[in-house]
């Protein structure tokens, strides 16, 4: 832990940019309460004795004590239990769809930008019309056909997130093709495939990790948005935002039911913005002095 919190000296560019991160002390704190939560998520429900499924029927909305910390929900369930699994979730569908759609993103613009021509004018048309589909409308045609699955929930959101890092990738790979590097790999006959993988992706790590970072409270928020709308996570299963749809509901009678849950993906959310800011102004080249 003592590395991870001391400065290192910078030579690297890596070096330099964790340098930077350290001289910004929001993203510092935002990925030590980042590492917390995560901890608190997968560990907490393990030494509980409690289960998030199993229904208690004697202990229906009781409220927040020394025997159930946050209170129990419409079914007896320990609240606390229920909120730490819902941190799990939606910590897995943001990272998960987070992944998903920076790979997708990364390896089309990638190759529209160095492929150029009709192919770069073929491919970002795609994009284009991608973008003019409604988002909600879509996963309701998807539900209807599919059926509500956790899968979909991937699929969903992973099929709208990625438009915007193809078209940040594909200009950043217009500008790194004319590079004196990439002459040179081509004029040894490097094939495309390896040209893009080997030789273009890692130049741009530095932007897919600060999309990436960013990227992840988006899904975060539209699961949320989906599973208060009914159309996320079934039960017993539960994310941050079905449990605030079900704390929305007793807003009057049982508000202890939404402030938990409600208060966690606020701070998941402006933990993961303040990291990627940091990470964009410690990757920045012009914004070391």
């Amino acid at each position: 832990m003592s590395g991870l919190l001391t400065p290192p000296t910078a030579s690297t560019p890596w070096q330099q940019a964790r340098a930077q991160l350290y001289q910004r002390p929001l993203a510092v704190a935002a990925l030590l309460v980042l590492i917390a939560v995560i901890l608190l998520a997968l560990l907490g429900p393990l030494f509980s004795a409690y289960s998030f499924a199993t229904p208690s029927w004697d202990e229906i909305y009781q409220s927040p004590s020394l025997r159930h910390w946050l209170g129990t929900d419409a079914l007896g369930r320990d609240q606390l239990v229920r909120v730490l699994w819902g941190c799990r979730i939606s910590l897995l569908v943001g990272v998960a769809a987070s992944l998903v759609s920076v790979a997708i993103g990364v390896l089309w613009g990638a190759t529209a930008g160095y492929a150029g021509g009709t192919t770069d004018s073929l491919m970002m048309r795609f994009v284009d019309i991608l973008y003019t589909v409604p988002f909600i409308p879509l996963v309701i045609v998807m539900t209807v056909l599919f059926g509500r699955n956790f899968l979909l929930v991937f699929v969903a959101i992973g099929a709208v997130s990625w438009l915007d890092i193809a078209r940040i990738v594909r200009g950043q790979t217009l500008s790194l093709k004319q590079r004196e590097f990439i002459e040179a790999a081509r004029a040894l006959g490097v094939r495309t495939p390896t040209m893009i993988i080997r030789h273009l992706v890692p130049n741009l790590i530095g932007v897919v990790i600060i999309y990436a970072t960013l990227t992840v409270p988006t899904v975060i928020l539209f699961e949320a948005f989906l599973s208060f709308l009914g159309l996320g996570v079934h039960a017993p299963l539960a994310s941050l935002g079905s449990l605030v749809s079900d704390g929305a509901d007793h807003l009057q009678s049982q508000p202890y039911l939404l402030t938990a849950p409600a208060v966690l993906l606020a701070v998941i959310i402006a933990c993961f913005s303040y990291l990627g800011d940091g990470l964009r102004d410690a990757l920045d080249p012009r914004a070391r002095h």
